[in-house]
C-alpha cells in the first residue's frame, strides 16, 4: 500500500490533510503537522486540538489523507479506516514514539490517530495530463512564479 514512492512524500510534506465525515455525512478538513507512516499499512496522525476530527471518526472511521508538493504539484490521497488510541489506552506510548521522534514530545498530544491504509490513488495538476511536455521541473518553476518564492 504505502510505497518507498508514498512514503518519501510523506516525509517531506509540511502538512498532510485529513478528511473525516461525521454521522450526518457532514465533512470536516484539517491540516495536521505530526505525522508517519510505521509500515506500509499504517499512518499514524498526532491530535493536538483536533476535536472536529477525532468526534467526526468516532461516528465515522473512514478517513482520507492527502500529501501535495506544492512545487512538483503531485501528491497522493489515502483512504483507510481511523482508531483513535487515547493517551490512557494499551500502547499509546508505543504509537506516541514515531510522532515524537519526528518533532519533540512539547507539543500537547492528546491522542494518536492510527490510519489502517486500504486505498492509495495519486494526485496530480491536471497541467500534467492536458499538456503533455508538462515536467516537474516546469511545475516547480511555475510555482515559484505563481507563489512568489527564491531559491536561497
Amino acid at each position: 500500500m504505502i510505497s518507498e514512492e508514498v512514503k518519501d512524500y510523506i516525509d517531506k510534506s509540511v502538512l498532510c490533510w485529513l478528511a473525516t465525515c461525521n454521522k450526518e455525512l457532514i465533512p470536516n478538513v484539517s491540516p495536521k503537522e505530526i505525522f508517519t507512516s510505521i509500515n506500509n499499512t499504517t499512518l499514524l496522525i498526532a491530535n493536538i486540538a483536533s476535536h472536529n476530527s477525532i468526534k467526526n471518526i468516532q461516528e465515522n472511521p473512514n478517513v482520507c489523507v492527502s500529501f501535495v508538493d506544492i512545487f512538483v504539484q503531485k501528491g497522493y490521497k489515502l483512504k483507510g479506516i481511523a482508531t483513535i488510541i487515547a493517551s490512557q489506552d494499551h500502547g499509546f506510548a508505543l504509537k506516541l514514539k514515531p510522532l515524537t521522534n519526528l518533532f519533540t514530545d512539547k507539543f500537547p498530544i492528546q491522542s494518536v490517530i492510527e490510519v489502517e491504509i486500504t486505498q492509495v490513488d495519486p494526485i496530480e495538476a491536471p497541467s500534467y495530463f492536458l499538456f503533455p511536455n508538462t515536467t516537474e521541473e516546469s511545475q516547480v518553476i511555475g510555482a515559484m512564479k505563481t507563489y512568489k518564492v527564491q531559491k536561497t
